[in-house]
């Protein structure tokens, strides 16, 4: 058969086996993967159980529990199915099947995988569960055809994306485990995503002496000490409006204080106040002298109150993954078939989330984002209440990466 002949008989395969494909997603939804807490073993073995019922044993590598207790959750097992097919190149796909807890304002069973009006819901149907199914029905396709094929695939499932993937890709790739050629991770736009930011998280503790509010003077406002640290991070803040990335898609750095805890009573002085912050960096940024800057910051506004003193804890460094020209191969198949299968052209661009993808960009591992999604992050309400797949994307989306991967190994 010619190459459109392959390509029809592909997306055939996938719309034949399609609501086989829907089953499995929402199986997976069904099995809760909150992180925290982060008991993800039992996912990977039930999707296990899939993979092995589709033909496509997995090999199970669960991290020592010292480790994964240490790192503030409670089980890891990642999985890797191996396809080889003769020499060339290695592909591997990766998704995380961890995810934040679904929190309030479902209108949708966030473990339901209901499907209504044409869409799955669910915490994880988007992101990323949805590409457990889309990879491994792409595979699957590609394997039906019968033909010939070079190099191999990988299907990477990992559990700690939420937490920073150290113990999913980033185990994975310390322990020698996989080290492909190209790497496609989950997608949730229909972008080809091709450079991300990086993001720095710290803990800033803030010491006062507590105190009788009525003689305060007695005390350390530590709640006051606390606001000075805020606005100087805000008034930093603004001043990143200023910083521009070249990368499109991504704007300029900026920083979120996302969690506050202090004080003991309405009538007693805060004695303790604890900032949690959230900092994004653009690709064109140093990590170290971002983090300089902020340690700075936050010392100098806390100097300038007597009896004050902090703590300042590094939780998270991810470094943002940058534009690398060796993956034209993978993009521009992806981008090729996404216009084909979708009717209009896919765009690249950055994000300014941050991924797991950074862990094999490090290694020198050539990359892509892409993957089943709606047009924007937001539209499927991932991270919120009644996130959702639609599932004419997830079925779309299936046939590109299918196609893709024909391309790179047919």
């Amino acid at each position: 058969m010619t190459s459109p002949d392959l390509y029809q008989a592909l997306d055939a395969w996938i719309d034949a086996h399609f609501d086989e494909q829907v089953r499995f997603l929402q199986a997976l939804v069904r099995v809760p993967t909150d992180t925290p807490p982060g008991d993800n073993a039992p996912h990977a073995e039930h999707t296990a159980q899939w993979l092995a019922s589709f033909g496509l044993p997995a090999e199970k590598h669960p991290v020592p529990a010292d480790e994964v207790r240490a790192y503030g959750l409670q089980s890891i097992t990642n999985l890797i199915v191996r396809r080889r097919y003769g020499a060339g190149p290695i592909v591997a796909l990766n998704a995380h099947g961890d995810v934040v807890p679904p929190g309030e304002g479902w209108t949708h069973d966030p473990y339901g995988g209901e499907i209504v009006e044409g869409r799955l819901y669910g915490r994880a149907a988007a992101v990323s569960k949805s590409d457990f199914s889309t990879y491994t029905f792409a595979v699957r396709a590609l394997e039906s055809l019968g033909v010939a094929l070079k190099g191999g695939v990988e299907l990477i499932f990992t559990y700690d994306e939420e937490f920073g993937g150290e113990l999913g890709p980033g185990w994975l790739l310390r322990q020698g485990l996989t080290r492909p050629d190209y790497l496609l991770a989950a997608g949730f736009s229909y972008q080809v995503v091709t450079a991300h930011n990086g993001c720095l998280q710290m803990e800033v503790t803030v010491h006062g002496v507590m105190a009788h509010a009525a003689i305060p003077d007695t005390g350390v406002d530590a709640l006051q000490g606390a606001v000075r640290i805020l606005q100087a991070l805000y008034a930093q803040n603004e001043r990143y409006r200023a910083v521009r990335s070249q990368v499109p898609g991504i704007t300029h750095p900026y920083l979120n204080v996302g969690r506050i805890e202090g004080g003991t009573n309405t009538n007693v002085v805060p004695g303790k106040v604890v900032l949690r912050l959230d900092r994004r960096m653009i690709p064109e940024e140093d990590p170290v002298e971002v983090e300089t800057e902020i340690r700075r910051l936050i010392t100098e506004a806390a100097a300038g109150m007597p009896g004050l003193t902090v703590e300042i804890k590094r939780l998270l460094l991810a470094h943002a993954w940058k534009p690398d020209a060796r993956n034209a191969p993978l993009v521009q198949a992806l981008q090729r078939h996404g216009e084909a299968i979708f009717g209009e052209p896919i765009p690249t661009s950055g994000t300014p989330l941050y991924t797991d993808v950074r862990l094999f960009g490090a290694q020198g591992i050539p990359a892509a984002i892409y993957g089943a999604g709606p047009r924007t992050v937001r539209e499927s309400n991932a991270k919120r209440a009644d996130e959702h797949i639609v599932l004419e994307d997830l079925r779309r989306a299936t046939k590109v990466v299918a196609r893709t991967l024909l391309d790179l190994l047919g």
